[in-house]
């Protein structure tokens, strides 16, 4: 089905696309489907002004670019063709890492760090060319550090201003830790999308035979920053909730953060239920293992682990050993950001594919039409639920 906003509008200028370093292989499959959608969209209807509107078609919609390293670490972004007047959209992952770069003649693990100075490269090269910017960063960098409670740095809300004062206009981003980020930069268009949708539709094609009502399935909340996740989940399939809160010994800290002394549960009994787990992210693991096992001591029949970032920074030793002792049954991720290949080997592991969601989002974007309809997923997702009855 072609989104009628998109039949019956121009772009606002001619659409070209950049992953940074790390973004690659998403880079390949947005700008597949980009090419196939709107080759549909025009064979569809091969009169419309879009038809005729120059570089709507392309047979490839990405930019040649490099990023170069010198021998001391540093680097430099380079654009190597005309981008003079598109709708330049940029995606960047920077928790990839995966890549490494030499610096004085050692190997150095690419961090977050190193992929938002890739991204202001690439920007520091196009700016002055584009019509306009746009950045699609999935996983916010520096999300977790995101407000202050003594005195410490606010990196997130430095990151979006000095983006913004790049000339950024528009910002794009996934089920952010806290969205309440976007208001250090109020000149900014700052989208923040929810995946409900898509996890929702995978958990029924893996999980055929569950039961979604009040009396078999609960949603809950790792902890009481992600419960509005776990409260939209629960509202849209009709079932009750719960919420762990964490206790934590504020005398130390451990990795960045006070470590954990408790998990405290509030809500419903969840024996002999099937339960969801509603997480923004997948850490060491540890601390959503520990929530699995207090769900097991409570009875609760399956439990069902749904994060749309899995960073896995630990490995997957903890999660190989709680699922033989069969503590959860299955984790749901996204490929929003890179995935380590040893996840794909795992039979407890199941990706949601977020493709064909951020190829729309681009293309909405382009076309300069409201993304209210994308944003809003309520009744797609209430179709989903009944078809299932």
């Amino acid at each position: 089905m072609i989104h009628k906003s998109l039949q019956e509008s121009t772009p606002v200028a001619p659409l070209r696309f950049i992953a940074t370093p790390g973004s690659e292989e998403m880079g390949t499959a947005i700008n597949k489907l980009l090419v196939e959608k709107r080759r549909a969209r025009v064979l569809a209807n091969p009169n419309s002004h879009q038809a005729q509107t120059p570089g709507y078609l392309r047979d490839d919609f990405r930019v040649d670019y490099v990023v170069n390293r010198f021998g001391s670490g540093e680097g430099k972004g380079q654009i190597k063709e005309s981008i003079r007047g598109t709708d330049l959209f940029i995606y960047c992952d920077p928790v990839n890492n995966s890549g490494t770069y030499t610096m004085n003649q050692v190997a150095n693990r690419t961090s977050p760090d190193d992929r938002f100075a890739d991204l202001k490269r690439v920007i520091a090269a196009s700016v002055g060319m584009t019509r306009r910017i746009n950045v699609i960063m999935p996983f916010l960098y520096e999300g977790r550090q995101h407000r202050r409670s003594r005195p410490e740095s606010l990196d997130c809300a430095l990151m979006l201003q000095e983006l913004a004062n790049m000339g950024v206009e528009n910002f794009i981003t996934f089920d952010a830790h806290d969205p309440r980020v976007s208001n250090a930069i109020p000149g900014l268009s700052f989208d923040n999308f929810f995946t409900s949708y898509q996890f929702i539709e995978k958990i029924l094609e893996v999980v055929p035979d569950i039961i979604i009502d009040k009396e078999h399935l609960m949603t809950i909340s790792p902890d009481e920053g992600g419960m509005s996740r776990a409260v939209y989940y629960a509202t849209m399939m009709g079932v009750n909730m719960g919420m762990f809160y964490k206790r934590r010994d504020y005398s130390t800290v451990v990795d960045g953060r006070n470590p954990i002394v408790a998990h405290e549960f509030l809500g419903n009994d969840v024996a002999g239920k099937d339960v969801l787990i509603i997480d923004d992210m997948i850490s060491s693991g540890e601390s959503m293992c520990d929530v699995a096992k207090e769900l097991k001591k409570r009875n609760a029949k399956r439990i069902f682990i749904c994060c749309t970032f899995g960073l896995f920074n630990k490995g997957f030793k903890v999660f190989d050993q709680y699922y033989q002792d069969g503590v959860f049954d299955q984790i749901f991720t996204t490929n929003l950001t890179w995935t380590p290949p040893e996840a794909f080997t795992k039979p407890y592991y199941s990706q949601v594919d977020l493709t064909e969601y951020i190829t729309l989002i681009i293309d909405t974007i382009n076309h300069d039409c409201s993304v209210d309809e994308i944003i809003n997923t309520t009744q797609k997702i209430q179709d989903l639920l009944d078809a299932k009855k």
